[in-house]
């Protein structure tokens, strides 16, 4: 007899990390790999949020350190969550800095709330025993970090 792992309908896995003091999650769907921050180079006039670029198996990916979208203080992770290019309008290569990566978990739809803030880039919170696990849409954040917007609305005592 085997044993397989299901997933109920409405179901999603997510990846979760770390930035400082609180968990957030994304999409797995959105996730090609991880790998750990190597040397950056920095580029001249970039955005805060831009802290360089690494040669990724001969891509140019740009890391970005989501703290500063999230106004969320400390130093830049060294860890990269690499997003597949497919969900940026431009397709370029993009990589998040976080602190640590956790776990791949499965939300289920009824278990996500709403999100407090105005903003797409927040797609809602998961209530846990040991807190909140905060998810966000990258795709919503790049496209209001590149137009400038003001993302930094994140809850800081979830």
């Amino acid at each position: 007899m085997s044993t397989r792992t299901t997933r109920s309908v409405g179901a999603e896995q997510v990846l979760e990390f770390r930035l400082g003091e609180e968990t957030y999650c994304v999409s797995i769907d959105y996730v090609t790999e991880i790998v750990d921050m190597g040397a950056l180079t920095p580029i001249p006039n970039s955005p805060p949020h831009v802290e360089g670029v690494i040669d990724l198996r001969g891509n140019t990916t740009s890391i970005i350190d989501p703290k500063v979208g999230l106004g969320t203080d400390g130093d830049l992770g060294d860890r990269i969550v690499i997003f597949d290019s497919e969900i940026f309008e431009d397709e370029r290569s993009v990589g998040w800095a976080v602190d640590s990566v956790e776990e791949v978990s499965d939300v289920d739809e009824e278990a996500v709330d709403d999100s407090p803030i105005e903003g797409d880039h927040i797609r809602g919170l998961i209530k846990r025993d040991s807190g909140f696990v905060v998810w966000i849409d990258p795709q919503a954040m790049d496209d209001e970090l590149v137009d400038g917007e003001a993302v930094a609305e994140t809850p800081s005592d979830l």
